[in-house]
């Protein structure tokens, strides 16, 4: 008996750490991603300026925009009781001090999850979700976040950013560890 549960702890334990590896590599890029709508997944704000986690997210999505990778950009995020602005508002008011012309920023402000963020920007898309999309977050959020796209119906690519304010083992083994949980999550929620 305490052999096989000595078995089965192991077998876990593998697991675990072959998620994480697998979430840690990411999905093959080949940096030329495309597609009509970046999709930007929500983060915190810090009174009404995104932090430093959201910021990363929307420098990239710019970079898209002016390199002509998307036609626009689509902000996500609903406000928090403490916050100023939503997340989605803070997000397009940087795109916008960032070149990023207002026309070619849509939002949504309701969202609080990554799965609520993808579904409700879903309906903001309406027909044009069926289009390409990319979706851009952290690099260690893409797998997850992939994997909630498909669920919700989006041809999605993903386009993490480039760089990532997780960069020290103290910072990326917390949130290694929150995607593997959450992933598990996802999976046994079969969506």
């Amino acid at each position: 008996m305490k052999r096989r549960l000595a078995l089965a702890m192991v077998a876990i334990v593998l697991w675990l750490c072959a998620v994480a590896v697998w979430i840690a590599i990411g999905p093959a890029l080949t940096g030329t991603e495309r597609g009509e709508t970046a999709i930007v997944l929500g983060a915190a704000v810090i009174g009404d300026a995104p932090s430093p986690v959201f910021a990363a997210r929307l420098d990239h999505a710019a970079a898209l925009y002016r390199e002509g990778r998307a036609a626009r950009v689509l902000v996500t995020g609903g406000r928090s009781p403490e916050d100023i602005l939503s997340e989605a508002a803070a997000g397009a008011a940087y795109l916008q001090a960032h070149g990023v012309p207002d026309a070619a920023i849509l939002r949504e402000e309701r969202s609080r999850t990554t799965r609520e963020n993808l579904a409700n920007a879903r309906a903001v898309l309406g027909e044009e979700a069926r289009a390409t999309v990319l979706i851009v977050s952290d690099p260690l959020h893409m797998r997850r976040a992939m994997a909630m796209a498909a669920s919700e119906g989006f041809a999605a690519q993903a386009s993490p950013t480039p760089t990532t304010r997780y960069r020290s083992l103290g910072t990326q083994l917390p949130f290694l560890a929150r995607e593997v949980w959450f992933m598990h999550v996802h999976w046994l929620a079969g969506r």
